[in-house]
């Protein structure tokens, strides 16, 4: 599934000129913003089915892709975590107003966590799909983080496609300057964390360590039991909606 009938996207400029593509539906709030995983992008399936969805309900939603990811000018390879959140936070502020809900998917998921780090005067409430906070710690083996520090970069085949899945010293290294489940996460609005039992890249008990770590009371981890990393199929997909719009409406 993807975005090809869809209009082109939309762009705002960073201070240093990379444009950064998004697209904003206009609707009611809380404004749903959909945070994609590592090497994905707007056009994702669940970010597209999560568009359809706010259209039927008359919901605001902000889709965005990080600089070197899918419409987004820059390379890849330069991003870094801190990069693709300020990115992200540049988009949420320039574009948005009001109370929000983050839907992080993988990756996605550690950025949600930091971006409710740094404006928890917004958020509503935050949802989780195979979040993926700190993966660059548990995520490496010892011979992997020996490889990128001594030759800066490292190369897997990838399942979800035909590009290889790159990873930078840069990226590394930003991650472990961003890790957050050391310490409680002061996280005050409903959670709600989805995750597949055969997901073989974030093991499901990383959503039930998240959930210890966050402050709110009101957090609940939902596990598929058959379901996998991606939770991209139609009973995932409803599944997620369902919980979306199950939300508080306010933070």
């Amino acid at each position: 599934m993807g975005d090809l009938t869809a209009p082109a996207p939309a762009y705002l400029p960073r201070a240093d000129g990379t444009r950064l593509a998004y697209r904003l539906r206009a609707g009611a709030g809380p404004v749903v913003i959909f945070l994609p995983g590592y090497m994905s992008d707007m056009a994702g399936g669940k970010a597209v089915a999560l568009d359809a969805w706010a259209a039927r309900e008359s919901r605001a939603l902000l889709r965005l892709d990080y600089s070197g990811c899918g419409a987004s000018d820059g390379a890849f390879e330069d991003g870094t975590l801190d990069i693709w959140r300020d990115d992200a936070l540049h988009l949420i502020d320039t574009l948005t107003s009001g109370p929000l809900v983050l839907v992080g998917s993988s990756m996605g998921g550690w950025l949600m966590l930091l971006i409710a780090v740094a404006r928890p005067e917004r958020i509503a409430a935050l949802v989780g799909i195979a979040a993926a906070p700190d993966f660059t710690d548990w995520g490496f083996s010892q011979d992997q983080k020996i490889a990128l520090l001594a030759e800066g970069r490292i190369v897997e085949p990838s399942e979800y496609g035909e590009a290889p899945m790159v990873t930078t010293r840069a990226f590394w290294q930003s991650g472990e300057a961003n890790r957050l489940l050391q310490r409680s996460l002061p996280i005050d609005c409903p959670v709600r964390l989805l995750h597949g039992q055969r997901d073989p890249d974030v093991p499901w008990h990383h959503s039930l360590h998240l959930a210890e770590r966050i402050r709110s009371a009101d957090v609940q981890t939902l596990l598929v039991k058959d379901g996998d990393h991606r939770l991209s199929r139609p009973q995932d997909i409803g599944l997620l909606l369902d919980v979306i719009g199950r939300l508080p409406e306010s933070p």
